[in-house]
């Protein structure tokens, strides 16, 4: 992709996004994302109604009269963004690849973080991590994380969730959120993500094709490219092959699913044939009931 190429791309991307998020992500970020604390504000003098447990003893002590003490939220959070770079993100059968239904998911919460002020990062791994861009604010940041998750070209072609995780939970030192974006067909990641979830806000993105959950039946055979291990496989007129491979990408689905709900994460699922809006939307209200019970 040439670089006047990407520039529109991150141009049209910017534009598209940051009118979504004015109009309907900011405010619900802004509901379900808390902070990650109190800081202390002032001391006040006591009014009727204060909880008397907010009463600083050692002050009204020394003053005669009775004194609360006032805390603010900290409201800043830092957000990071982690990304599947591995070959089969590079794949699409709708005129459109993954790695561009990421980028606009990608751009929707770094808009939403820098628009609530918030810091935004990106660390981008395939079997082996390939880049890392610290948590920052301002718009500039944030387009430049956008271009990287457009134009970035990995050297693996392979998966490993349980190093991006471990190498997360080891360089990241302060509690957040964390955008865990993949396709998930990987192994072995089950106690670094459990880990991720006590640390941070963990929300796991799972990004598919359509002709990854469905492969069709054909009277022909086809033969498939696997984009990470570059492996062909030749499906049989009546399918066979073809529904094994559809039933592993199930049984695989359902496995993941599994694992974040027993780590307490919540889980997105984007079709990267549609818009990632509808998803996003479904889990901010979903993410919203919960705060609320």
């Amino acid at each position: 992709m040439q670089t006047s190429d990407i520039l529109k791309r991150v141009r049209r991307i910017e534009i598209e996004t940051g009118r979504l998020v004015s109009e309907t992500f900011a405010g619900e970020y802004l509901s379900v994302f808390k902070g990650q604390g109190i800081e202390f504000a002032e001391v006040r003098q006591y009014i009727a109604g204060d909880d008397v447990r907010s009463i600083d003893w050692n002050v009204s002590a020394r003053t005669g009269g009775a004194y609360v003490k006032k805390f603010n939220e900290e409201r800043e959070l830092g957000v990071m963004i982690a990304c599947d770079v591995s070959g089969s993100q590079f794949f699409g059968s709708t005129g459109g690849f993954k790695s561009e239904a990421v980028a606009e998911l990608g751009a929707v919460f770094a808009f939403s973080a820098i628009k609530n002020n918030d810091k935004v990062g990106l660390f981008l791994f395939s079997d082996r991590a390939e880049l890392y861009i610290p948590p920052k604010k301002g718009k500039r940041h944030a387009l430049r994380i956008i271009r990287e998750l457009l134009a970035f070209k990995p050297a693996g072609k392979g998966t490993d969730i349980a190093l991006c995780l471990d190498t997360l939970n080891h360089i990241v030192k302060r509690k957040g959120i964390l955008l865990l974006i993949s396709d998930f067909q990987d192994k072995g990641y089950e106690r670094p993500l459990r880990l991720a979830a006590r640390k941070f806000d963990l929300i796991p993105v799972m990004v598919r094709d359509p002709l990854e959950t469905a492969l069709p039946k054909t009277h022909v055979f086809i033969n498939i490219e696997g984009c990470e291990d570059w492996r062909a496989a030749a499906l049989t007129p009546r399918g066979k092959t073809a529904g094994e491979i559809t039933a592993l990408h199930a049984r695989n689905t359902a496995a993941a699913a599994k694992l974040f709900a027993a780590a307490g994460a919540d889980f997105i699922k984007i079709d990267a044939a549609k818009s990632v809006v509808e998803p996003l939307v479904k889990f901010f209200r979903q993410r919203a009931k919960k705060i609320r019970r």
